[in-house]
């Protein structure tokens, strides 16, 4: 019985790192590579200060000759300064990628042909990061606005309930499903809560999700080390239903559920998804496994978003670690420079009327970011086409509280291995005092 246990343990774990893999865009190997590398080891640079692109393009390591690129310059998510073509003769070339006299990231991206397919690589310079200032406002009620939320989520009982799933148990953990409601009637929250089977009190863990409409499996492997989880959904539905009923839902109910009711603030699609992580809060506090005090966040993309959100909303939340968080600095197009996912005033894509923009500021993240008073850790790179670094830096720089960046320069919207695990390791140092 112990052996199929630690089996089925295994290939669930394998299972979800899959899942994981996928869902946060981990490229996928090619044989030809385009790699693209800034002449700074670190990739930053000073304003005003020239920034040189070395660029090859390799097959089985070894460099293509006589290799036709083209390549484009601009700051990031805009439209390129510089567009050109050359051919490699060598396999190699080194161009020069001007300069940003503004803090900011300038980026190159180069689509190689070779034998009938495109093949493509980028890199991405920054400016004076440490500087970025956020072009979103505070609005003048926005701390009134959410402690109003809060006191009507508060007079909301919890009414939950829990459905253990046996075959996701291990001998040192129960895990459920929690559906829990949230601040309306009607309205609720479905997560996967794991709790360690030993009696005691224990830290809590709360992991909120990127974006998209999926189900969830819950942190198994974090609560056997003695930490209860509780894996959140943000869309009101339960999380261990069929796949194809959230792709279904993805491509009809809950297609561009993040720009539902943009232009009213009190009833824009985030403001249940904001409050339910706080009543996955309340959920977590109620449970008499918990320690009453020793609760971190944590999450990536939007996922990084409501981490952060969270702890500016929420003083009970001790710590938090988020990846590449998205919904920072949206109004940064209507500024001419990179916004935030999910890119809601680029291109026209929604209308910038006034209603739109100031609902906006309600929702940013950097807004929320200025409110955090708690450490933190947080990671991406600089090649991140989904949430660029410009919006992210905005949030980033307006924390007030200990903060830690480990910066992984040649990312785009996914992590190494090494990322997750030193924000693992974070994250246990905290919740259970390991190093």
């Amino acid at each position: 019985m112990k052996t199929n246990q630690i089996l089925r343990l295994f290939l669930f774990s394998f299972l979800l790192f899959l899942i994981t893999t996928v869902s946060v865009g981990q490229p996928s190997e090619k044989m030809v590579k385009v790699a693209v590398m800034p002449d700074h080891v670190d990739w930053i640079y000073k304003k005003g200060e020239p920034v040189k692109f070395s660029i090859s393009v390799t097959k089985n390591s070894e460099l293509l000759q006589n290799v036709k690129i083209r390549y484009e310059i601009g700051p990031e998510m805009m439209t390129p300064v510089t567009k050109d073509s050359s051919n490699l003769k060598s396999g190699s070339i080194v161009i020069s990628g001007g300069t940003l006299n503004d803090p900011g990231f300038l980026r190159c991206k180069v689509i190689a042909d070779y034998e009938g397919n495109k093949y493509e690589g980028l890199a991405t310079a920054a400016f004076n990061p440490d500087q970025i200032k956020p072009t979103t406002e505070v609005p003048d009620d926005f701390i009134q606005f959410w402690e109003r939320a809060k006191h009507d989520l508060a007079s909301v009982p919890l009414d939950f309930k829990l459905t253990l799933i046996p075959e996701k148990c291990t001998e040192q953990t129960n895990v459920f499903q929690a559906n829990i409601q949230n601040y309306k009637a009607g309205s609720r929250l479905y997560g996967i809560v794991c709790i360690p089977k030993k009696p005691g009190k224990y830290p809590a863990l709360l992991k909120v999700p990127g974006a998209g409409v999926r189900g969830y499996s819950g942190d198994i492997a974090m609560a056997d080390q003695g930490i209860i989880t509780f894996e959140i959904g943000i869309h009101g539905i339960p999380v261990i239903m069929d796949a194809g009923v959230y792709n279904d839902l993805g491509r009809t109910a809950l297609d561009g559920y993040m720009f539902f009711n943009l232009d009213d603030r009190d009833k824009y699609y985030y403001k249940r998804v904001y409050l339910g992580c706080v009543r996955a809060i309340d959920f977590i506090c109620s449970l008499p496994e918990y320690d009453g005090s020793t609760l971190a966040v944590t999450g990536g993309s939007q996922g990084g978003a409501l981490s952060i959100v969270t702890a500016g909303l929420d003083e009970r939340v001790k710590y938090l670690a988020a990846f590449y968080p998205a919904l920072c600095d949206l109004t940064g197009y209507l500024s001419n420079r990179a916004g935030g996912w999910p890119h809601m005033f680029r291109d026209s894509k929604i209308p910038p009327g006034k209603d739109k923009i100031e609902t906006s500021k309600y929702y940013d993240v950097v807004n929320f970011a200025r409110n955090v008073k708690i450490p933190g850790f947080y990671s991406w790179g600089f090649n991140d086409v989904v949430c660029p670094p410009t919006s992210m830096f905005s949030a980033f720089n307006s924390i007030n509280a200990p903060k830690e960046l480990f910066i992984a320069q040649e990312t785009g919207h996914w992590t190494y291995p090494e990322q997750n695990e030193k924000a693992r390791q974070w994250l246990l140092g905290k919740l259970l005092g390991k190093k």
